[in-house]
């Protein structure tokens, strides 16, 4: 028996190895990876540019200290502003402390306006992270529940519903910002209309608060630009990423621009492991592999084939085909959760959220052919789940 804490419903097998997008139990049994490590695995597994630069920057050094300054999170910061159109960044271990340190951020930007008790607009059906503050900031009532008493401080709303936020403008002077997900990845791949993050950069503007991005899951070229606001035409005050900038290295990081600007000082927030020098080549080097590589064009192709596929084969069976680039949500007019295993069963990996939306988010060097495999796999399946 594992001494592991009982924290996952963890399904009956262990990989061994991968390569590209195929992962291998211990049987040997080969399985075509459409969840990347849920939109971890930017270039799938064990690619050699990737593995060739992090060994090196092992062989050289792996950590030292925030005390010090590390050149590799200075090159990072740079790249990342550069790709952004953002000022500053901190770099972390992971997409809750990202947005721990957006809440952080917000919070003292109110406080400097004399705002004693500042307050975030938050969305239903959101989802943040798992610390305390990040909890409550979800929208999601089984993430909170046994964690009382949450963190103050959230007003939530209906997603993708401007005169909401408009509403609570009218009626609550303590807001300092608004926190969303250009794209609700565990909320069931939600898409909102383009309109949605400009209307909000507008009220944003218009009252003074921050636009806080959590690009956690849909930023670093998943939708097919570097950012999913990017398709907006936008940029926020705030963004938080983790996920796939470290192809499987775990490192996040907050950004901040305009306004946003020079809120932390020296000893206002820190972190030991964050921005180390492995992490930090992990994130420069996958930004690299990616622009070299044309992935993001390549998310876009693949995505566009996806879904249109699906929505071909699967026609009026299903509710809605849903997503932008390789983060697609298929969703059914059941619960479905035990898709999963029947997936594997077949040499598929994917995963059900909000119950009843199945979830994809393939390696970004997803190929047609592997597609192709996908929706041949796929399709028959959910079309006999709902037979």
């Amino acid at each position: 028996m594992s001494h592991l804490m009982n924290t996952y419903a963890r399904l009956p097998l262990a990989f061994t190895h991968g390569e590209g997008s195929w992962l291998w139990d211990a049987e040997g049994r080969r399985y075509l990876d459409a969840l990347s490590g849920i939109a971890v695995n930017t270039l799938g597994h064990a690619h050699p540019r990737f593995t060739a630069a992090l060994s090196a920057q092992v062989g050289r050094m792996i950590h030292v200290s925030n005390v010090y300054r590390i050149t590799e999170q200075e090159q990072l910061s740079d790249k990342l502003a550069e790709l952004s159109a953002m000022d500053e960044v901190f770099v972390c271990n992971s997409g809750c402390e990202a947005n721990e340190a957006a809440i952080k951020l917000a919070r003292m930007v109110g406080h400097n306006k004399g705002i004693e008790l500042p307050n975030i607009i938050v969305m239903e059906k959101s989802f943040h992270g798992r610390t305390l503050a990040t909890l409550s900031a979800t929208g999601n009532r089984k993430v909170q529940a046994g964690f009382e008493p949450l963190v103050p401080g959230f007003v939530r709303v209906p997603y993708d519903d401007l005169a909401a936020v408009r509403q609570v403008a009218e009626h609550n002077p303590n807001v300092v910002a608004v926190l969303v997900e250009p794209i609700q990845g565990e909320g069931g791949i939600r898409t909102p209309d383009v309109s949605y993050l400009q209307g909000l950069r507008q009220i944003c503007d218009q009252h003074g608060w921050l636009l806080m991005l959590d690009e956690v899951q849909s930023g670093i070229g998943r939708t097919g630009r570097w950012f999913a606001h990017q398709h907006a035409g936008i940029v926020p005050d705030v963004m938080t990423l983790a996920k796939g900038l470290g192809s499987g290295v775990p490192v996040g990081a907050c950004l901040a621009a305009g306004k946003a600007t020079g809120t932390f000082k020296p000893g206002n927030h820190g972190s030991t492991f964050g921005g180390n020098p492995l992490a930090c080549t992990a994130a420069l080097t996958t930004l690299q592999i990616m622009a070299q590589d044309g992935l993001m064009a390549n998310a876009s192709a693949i995505g566009t084939q996806l879904v249109e596929g699906f929505k071909q084969r699967l026609g009026n069976n299903v509710v809605a085909v849903r997503g932008q680039g390789l983060m697609i949500g298929i969703e059914l007019p059941k619960p479905c959760g035990d898709l999963v295993k029947l997936a594997l069963a077949r040499g598929l990996l994917i995963n059900v959220t909000a119950d009843n939306v199945v979830r994809l988010l393939p390696p970004l060097v997803f190929t047609e052919a592997e597609a192709q495999q996908l929706l041949d796999a796929l399709c028959p399946l959910i079309t006999e789940f709902l037979s």
